[in-house]
């Protein structure tokens, strides 16, 4: 990071530069263990009772994101993020003692995973509202950019040391994250700051049910070129998290223990939990290395052109990850969805802001972020097809979803430009 960016950095206010290192630090350690609880509830369970416990976890979060938001703008921000702060406390403790060397309970694990997720349905909704309540639309680019770099930094350093401990070191991970958790939950509440302001409303009219939600809503549902325009991302989605689920379990179970000779007398022992953090690093770093390239390359290209390119490496790649046990071809495999995320991820979210209603940003943006919770709900139905689906028939079937990915969201497009003719058409009429 050059000074220009330090200084601008130090302009930030403190809440961000907080919530920043909180969620840097959370990250670190949180990629330790999680991306890898489909392979721990494979090994206590079986891949049948992962896919569906993983399942009702993302269902749990999805649900107390909800609320969540809703929560955040009746009660505050601190509040909610100091609440999921201490329930991470909980969740870790108990993730402790039930994975301790006295005895181990997968169904404890789990109960601790779903407070986990209401934890995180708390506090993410709450952070974000927060980030916005006290960035201005010229720090806000900063801000983004500096919480991309630290999450995917985050993420890998965190996957290097899951993907090496994870399966000998369970229980000393699960410390780490207790630790950190404390320093977490110390750090929101003696350093944030509230930034919410109360807006006086009779008792009667404070609801805590599902209606409200479902009224803020019913525009955006009702709004067709993005609902179509959410399906493709979500079909896009879905593929990624196939990584943590299918494929994790899949690597784990068919690439055994051996030891492959580098360069000189360098040997390294290598399993399948080990070479899908490897493989996680290798994205991760060419998304770091080459996004500003990358950005920069796309300004005079057709947007619509090179995201449909994207997703089909995007689709492409990860089809290869769904079959092949060779490890150069795994690794190639990530460099083309790699390049595909590079081109679609910045394009996607470009035409993105140009479907979306400015008078209803808010609402438009939260439904949006419906995509993650959804495509990962897919994502762990993929750990059950893959019981009854082969390797290859599995990346038949990512790519099938990258093909819907396509049309989703080209019939979205031009739903879209369709409907602004008409608008233009009747503004001149008038």
């Amino acid at each position: 990071m050059d000074m220009g960016v330090e200084v601008m950095f130090r302009d930030l206010h403190r809440n961000i530069k907080i919530r920043i290192y909180t969620s840097f630090l959370s990250r670190v350690v949180g990629s330790m263990v999680f991306p890898f609880m489909a392979i721990y509830f494979t090994k206590e369970l079986n891949a049948v009772y992962a896919g569906i416990l993983l399942l009702i976890q993302v269902i749990v979060q999805f649900i107390a994101s909800l609320y969540g938001g809703y929560l955040a703008d009746s009660v505050g921000r601190k509040k909610m993020m100091v609440l999921g702060e201490w329930m991470k406390v909980l969740t870790f403790v108990g993730m402790i003692l039930a994975n301790s060397p006295l005895f181990t309970s997968a169904w404890i694990t789990f109960f601790m995973l779903l407070i986990m997720s209401i934890s995180a349905g708390l506090i993410n909704p709450a952070a974000e509202a927060m980030l916005i309540d006290v960035s201005t639309k010229e720090s806000r680019a900063l801000m983004y950019s500096i919480n991309y770099w630290a999450v995917n930094l985050s993420i890998m350093l965190g996957l290097m040391v899951g993907g090496w401990f994870f399966e000998t070191h369970f229980f000393g991970l699960l410390i780490s994250l207790m630790a950190i958790s404390f320093v977490t939950l110390w750090m929101t509440k003696a350093l944030i700051q509230e930034t919410y302001k109360a807006v006086p409303v009779k008792e009667a009219e404070k609801s805590f049910g599902f209606k409200p939600i479902i009224e803020s809503y019913r525009a955006v549902i009702q709004d067709l070129p993005f609902v179509l325009f959410t399906l493709g991302g979500i079909a896009i989605l879905s593929i990624e998290f196939q990584r943590n689920n299918y494929i994790s379990i899949r690597l784990a179970k068919e690439i055994h223990t051996h030891v492959i000779s580098l360069w000189g007398n360098v040997h390294i022992t290598l399993n399948g939990v080990k070479l899908l953090s490897l493989l996680t690093v290798e994205n991760t770093l060419i998304i770091v290395l080459f996004t500003a390239l990358i950005t920069k390359w796309l300004k005079s290209k057709s947007e619509q052109t090179i995201m449909y390119l994207g997703f089909l490496l995007f689709g492409l790649g990860y089809s290869v990850l769904a079959f092949t046990t060779n490890s150069v071809i795994l690794f190639v495999a990530v460099i083309v969805l790699s390049i595909g995320e590079l081109l679609y991820v910045p394009t996607r979210q470009s035409l993105l802001a140009d479907i979306v209603d400015d008078s209803r940003r808010g609402a438009y943006m939260a439904f949006n972020g419906f995509v993650f919770q959804i495509g990962k709900i897919v994502g762990v139905l993929g750990i059950m097809a893959g019981e009854i689906l082969n390797g290859f028939e599995m990346g038949i079937l990512f790519f099938l979803f990258a093909l819907f990915g396509i049309v989703f969201t080209r019939i979205a497009i031009m739903k879209h430009d369709r409907k602004k003719q008409v608008v233009s058409a009747s503004i001149m009429e008038a």
